[in-house]
């Protein structure tokens, strides 16, 4: 399955289009790799997102072509959440 509708499905992120943008702006990493819209995701892979000032890292447990809104949380498992140092409070 393609990384965009993943994210869509998943609702990691809203929007397809949005999750498209995101991935062409080298937010999300597959297994620790920088991954476009397109690439494939399969049941084991890490995902990190980064959101604004946060880092998302999920492992997919699951792939549906489409999802319920309970059902969208059983498709991930949450490994972490970070808070990310903008640069502005790095330099200070």
């Amino acid at each position: 399955m393609r990384l965009d509708k993943f994210l869509k499905v998943s609702r990691l992120v809203k929007r397809r289009t949005l999750a498209k943008e995101v991935c062409d702006k080298g937010r999300v990493t597959i297994n620790d790799k920088e991954a476009k819209a397109g690439t494939n995701v399969a049941v084991g892979d890490e995902l990190t997102i980064r959101f604004g000032n946060k880092a998302v890292t999920v492992r997919v447990e699951g792939l549906k072509e489409t999802a319920k809104k309970d059902e969208a949380s059983d498709l991930y498992k949450l490994v972490k959440e970070e808070k990310l140092q903008s640069e502005v409070e790095q330099t200070f």
